[in-house]
């Protein structure tokens, strides 16, 4: 019996291992995930001009940052659990990231200064995809194609005559008419 029992132990003590270094992992991608963060936010905020926007912004970024360390220590507080025997489920460690993660991106993404950068970077976009769009289409010019201003043109044209049509067209019944009489 006590042969049996030794690889149940030894299979039990990889399985624990496996795990604690499956979990260091994650552990080590989460710090460094958010060092990046960090790093990224503290360029953002350095680039920012308004008083305002850059203590709004480190507030946001601190009730983040402060909202990551409660996940840390929740997932240390889970570990230790399953550690001394308690059954605790995998999707609970997968679901204290995820609704960290949603907690602190709400946390930065509610303050001033993250809606500014944002308008500015739409605004950016906007502009670029203006400056595309005008390169597109002096290049179908310089092809020979038809471009969308070129369509709609045509289009506009088409309803003018259109219009000048009828306009004639009852100028002409009423002349018909009037020969009638």
């Amino acid at each position: 019996m006590a042969d049996s029992e030794q690889p149940q132990a030894q299979n039990w003590n990889a399985f624990v291992e496996q795990w604690n270094e499956q979990f260091l992992d994650a552990l080590e991608d989460n710090v460094e995930a958010q060092a990046q963060f960090v790093e990224s936010w503290s360029e953002t905020v350095g680039e920012m001009s308004e008083e305002d926007d850059v203590s709004d912004g480190v507030e946001g970024y601190a009730r983040a940052y402060e909202t990551w360390m409660d996940a840390s220590k929740q997932m240390v507080d889970r570990m230790n659990d399953t550690l001394e025997g308690e059954d605790v489920e995998l999707e609970e460690f997968r679901d204290i990231w995820l609704n960290t993660a949603n907690e602190a991106f709400k946390d930065v993404m509610s303050t001033t200064a993250f809606a500014r950068m944002t308008g500015e970077t739409v605004g950016d976009v906007l502009e670029l995809q203006q400056q595309a769009d005008e390169a597109s289409e002096e290049t179908l010019r310089t092809l020979g194609f038809a471009t969308e201003s070129d369509v709609l043109e045509v289009g506009d044209r088409l309803v003018e005559l259109e219009r000048r049509q009828h306009s004639l067209e009852r100028k002409l019944d009423r002349v018909l008419d009037h020969l009638e009489e």
